[in-house]
């Protein structure tokens, strides 16, 4: 009988490439009903720690921009989500990984000021601490409608990691973890 799998399109990147992730539903395991306030709550979802590990090798620079309007709402303070992140950092680093930098939006959706994805705030403050940072070579990976708009809108490759959450926005690549999509990429030297 023959195989009628597909074949995984593979996306080709050169080493100077930057790789955007989402946190919740991407990293560690998204809280549907709440928030991920604490280090005791942050879990890393399968393949997701191990991708990273691989991605760091074959990405110039991994940079964490998340929507944690947790803040404003005063369910969490600014230190608790550095907690959040001080702990993913450190397991990411004693894995063998790194994240280059984390960036949070912490207002409220529709705030005059929203900083929050599809919005470019987060990208744009990359771009200046990464002045060489390239939008048409990087990769946004997200759960959501807002992070696949996010990237699309600044030019970069997307890619979706289906959660619960219903997504309509046509994503470039779906993968089930950053595992498979360390499995997907292809670096051009």
């Amino acid at each position: 009988m023959k195989n009628k799998s597909k074949a995984h399109p593979i996306l080709t990147i050169d080493p100077s490439w930057t790789l955007f992730l989402d946190r919740d539903g991407v990293i560690n395991y998204r809280n549907f009903d709440g928030y991920v306030t604490t280090p005791s709550e942050f879990e890393f979802l399968p393949g997701a720690l191990s991708g990273i590990v691989r991605l760091s090798a074959l990405f110039q620079r991994i940079i964490v921009v998340t929507n944690q309007q947790c803040i404003a709402k005063k369910i969490a303070s600014k230190r608790n989500v550095e907690e959040v992140h001080r702990y993913m950092l450190a397991k990411i680093e004693e894995a063998g990984g790194k994240i280059d930098a984390v960036f949070v939006a912490d207002n409220l959706k529709g705030a005059m000021k929203d900083r929050r994805k599809p919005n470019p705030a987060m990208a744009m403050e990359a771009k200046t601490m990464f002045p060489d940072l390239d939008f048409n070579k990087s990769v946004m990976v997200g759960d959501t409608n807002t992070d696949i708009q996010f990237g699309a809108n600044l030019g970069m490759k997307t890619v979706l990691i289906p959660s619960k959450e219903l997504v309509t926005e046509k994503a470039d690549l779906i993968v089930e973890h950053l595992l498979q999509l360390s499995d997907l990429i292809k670096v051009s030297r």
